[in-house]
C-alpha cells in the first residue's frame, strides 16, 4: 500500500512538471519620458509635459525623446522575453515620412517637474533633476556626450507620417527589455531620435502625462516562465494541479479503506 501511494504521487508530480511552463503578455506604461532639446546652456527641458519631439524643428533646432518603463515591475523574475512591441501616438508634424529610431539609452537621467506653454516646441526652464540636452539630472550631473548617451547602433525603428499610433518591434529590442530584466540597474530606457540632417522633420508625441489615458506610450510584453509568474497568466496552472492532488488524494483514501479480502 505504501508503495501504491509513492507511485501515484510520483505520477502526479511527473504531470504536474510538464506541464508548460506559464506565459504573460503585459501593458506597461510609461515611468517616465522627456524632450532633450538643442541648448548649449543646457537649461531647457519639459519632464511634466503631455508631449515630447523628435526630428528638426523649422529653426534647424533638434529635439530627441527619452522613454522608460520599469521592466522589472511587470515581468516575473526569470522569465523570457519573447516579443516586444512599443507604441506611440504621434499628434502633431509639419513633416512627411520620416524615420525614427530608438537606441538604448547608457546613463540614467531625470524627470522634473519643468512643464512647457502651449505646443511645449520650444520646451522650459528646466527644474531640479529634468534631464537637458547637456545634463543627466539638471543642473549637476552631465551627459558624457551632449545630446544624451546612447548605442550608436538603433534598436529599432518605425516610418512616421501623419498624425496615429506607431509600432516599434524588432529583436533588439527584445534583446534590450530581456537586459533590463536581468539587470534592472541598467535600465536607462530608450532615446527616441527622427530625422536630424534636414530642417522640418520634427514629430511630437504624447507622453504619460497627457489627458487622453489611450494615446499614452505603451510597451507590449510577452514572455514564458520566470518565478514570480502574475496570477491573471497563473490561474488555469494553478487550478489545473491543485485538481490533479485533489484526485488523486480521493484514489488513494479510497483505495486505502477498501477491503482486503
Amino acid at each position: 500500500m505504501q508503495r501504491t501511494t509513492v507511485y501515484t504521487w510520483a505520477v502526479l508530480l511527473a504531470i504536474v512538471s510538464a506541464l508548460p511552463a506559464a506565459a504573460g503578455i503585459v501593458e506597461v506604461g510609461a515611468l517616465k519620458d522627456n524632450t532633450l532639446y538643442e541648448d548649449q546652456a543646457g537649461d531647457l527641458s519639459n519632464g511634466a509635459g503631455i508631449y515630447f519631439f523628435t526630428g528638426n524643428t523649422a529653426f534647424g533646432e533638434i529635439r530627441r525623446g527619452v522613454i522608460a518603463f520599469d521592466v522589472a515591475a511587470a515581468v516575473p523574475k526569470g522569465a523570457t522575453i519573447d516579443a516586444v512591441t512599443l507604441r506611440l501616438h504621434m499628434s502633431k508634424t509639419i513633416a512627411g515620412p520620416e524615420a525614427v529610431f530608438l537606441h538604448r539609452i547608457l546613463a540614467d537621467w531625470g524627470e522634473g517637474t519643468s512643464d512647457a506653454p502651449q505646443e511645449e516646441g520650444i520646451g522650459t526652464s528646466a527644474e531640479q533633476d529634468d534631464a537637458t540636452w547637456v545634463h543627466r539630472f539638471f543642473p549637476t550631473v552631465d551627459w558624457i556626450s551632449i545630446g544624451g548617451d546612447f548605442a550608436a547602433a538603433p534598436s529599432g525603428d518605425a516610418l512616421v507620417s501623419g498624425i496615429g499610433f506607431y509600432d516599434w518591434t524588432s529583436a533588439e529590442m527584445v534583446a534590450d527589455v530581456q537586459s533590463w530584466l536581468n539587470s534592472p540597474a541598467d535600465n536607462f530606457g530608450w532615446i527616441v531620435v527622427g530625422n536630424e540632417a534636414t530642417i522640418a522633420t520634427a514629430k511630437r508625441f504624447d507622453t504619460r502625462e497627457n489627458g487622453d489615458e489611450s494615446e499614452r506610450p505603451v510597451l507590449t510584453i510577452e514572455f514564458n516562465g520566470g518565478s514570480d509568474v502574475p496570477a491573471s497568466s497563473g490561474v488555469g496552472l494553478i487550478l489545473l494541479t491543485v485538481t490533479l492532488l485533489a484526485v488523486g488524494t480521493f484514489f488513494i483514501m479510497r483505495y486505502r479503506s477498501a477491503p482486503t479480502h
